[in-house]
């Protein structure tokens, strides 16, 4: 029972680090290309968000394989759902007669 609870206990704590990961990506990207310096922002998100998630599984995992498991898979899960959730935010409409845009030839 307690190892089943700190096995669901890691793959919560492997979303919320994949929330925190890619989530951050996404808003990297966002800032990241209307600002004036952009490989300041890419770089230092990169680093930050490397340290959060290694720190966490380290944490997480405790020398205990299995939690690291849950850990990355949760990770992977959270990866799915904000991969899925910007790309329906960033989706604009007019995508959708993109074939359209180019000027017909002969």
């Amino acid at each position: 029972m307690i190892e089943t609870l700190s096995l669901l206990l890691a793959l919560a704590a492997g979303v919320l680090l994949g929330s925190i990961f890619f989530g951050g990506l996404w808003w990297t990207v966002r800032k990241g290309f209307s600002s004036n310096q952009p490989a300041l922002w890419f770089f230092g998100s990169l680093l930050l968000r490397t340290g959060i998630t290694l720190a966490g599984l380290y944490f997480v995992a405790a020398g205990h394989w299995e939690r690291l498991l849950a850990c990355l898979i949760g990770f992977v899960l959270a990866r799915l759902i904000v991969t899925r959730l910007a790309r329906r935010a960033t989706k604009p409409s007019y995508w959708a007669g993109e074939a359209n845009h180019a000027p017909y030839s002969r």
